[in-house]
């Protein structure tokens, strides 16, 4: 199952039945879950785990060393869970210290020239679309969607069901269910995301009633979230509240040009 042309260390581990096309490289600390494909020219490195069932189209490089002049090469990881699709040169680096970890959760989709930046942590199911860049030390939680040539600054967080409009630039954190316009803005809420995920019209409502009484009632933002603690007690609200009460970079402001109904 592995091409001739491949190089794989004889140190790394890879179940017997990973596919490894032609001129691929595989050094000593990568461990390969089942059924995963490796295709031409990839190159896996570091101490690089990955799970069952994951596919690496041309040219990804994943493991690499962190983009960052404190790290000293020592022997950082990358974790990665299963049933993730790598499009074609996406970059993956692994964390720049012994303490932190970079993490891709499950079933993420990374579209072609996408990167992932070290100490970041994916959860489940997002979707980075083409040329979407995450520095280091950023997080976003499950089913979040990264639309093509976004930027997300270092220690970034994205919150769950969260839309970033392609070319849209993010250095605070982008709450959940929120959608992000242009420079560090928002422009309403996720609704297909959140049909798509079964949240009821009620639940959908209450969304909208809560970012209307955030982000545009004019009051002073934290009078606002104080006020809208006692209205607001649903699972989706308070996982907006908790992750804006959590910012430690502020929030993404409202660019009040779009209807969120």
């Amino acid at each position: 199952m592995i091409h001739p042309t491949a190089v794989v260390h004889p140190k790394a581990q890879l179940d017997p039945s990973v596919k490894v096309g032609p001129h691929a490289v595989i050094d000593e600390h990568v461990w390969l879950g089942a059924n995963g494909v490796v295709g031409p020219h990839v190159y896996l490195t570091g101490h690089t785990t990955i799970g069952e069932g994951n596919t690496f189209h041309a040219g990804c490089v994943i493991g690499d060393a962190p983009q960052d002049l404190k790290y000293k090469n020592e022997p950082t990881r990358l974790l990665i869970g299963d049933n993730n699709t790598f499009r074609e040169h996406v970059t993956v680096h692994r964390s720049n210290k012994m303490s932190d970890d970079t993490v891709i959760g499950s079933r993420n989709f990374l579209m072609a020239s996408s990167h992932v930046g070290h100490n970041t942590i994916l959860g489940s199911e997002i979707i980075l679309a083409n040329g979407a860049l995450l520095a280091g030390h950023v997080t976003i939680d499950d089913r979040a969607f990264i639309s093509g040539n976004c930027l997300v600054h270092q220690f970034v967080r994205i919150g769950t069901l969260a839309l970033m409009q392609g070319g849209s630039a993010i250095s605070k954190d982008l709450p959940p269910f929120t959608i992000a316009r242009g420079d560090n803005g928002i422009c309403g809420l996720n609704i297909i995301g959140m049909r798509r995920a079964g949240f009821s019209s009620e639940q959908r409502l209450e969304l909208k009633k809560l970012y209307r009484a955030l982000f545009r009632s004019g009051k002073k933002f934290s009078d606002a979230i104080q006020a809208a603690k006692s209205e607001f007690s649903s699972e989706g609200a308070l996982a907006m509240l908790n992750f804006i009460a959590a910012s430690k970079r502020g929030v993404c402001a409202d660019v009040g040009e779009a209807s969120i109904d």
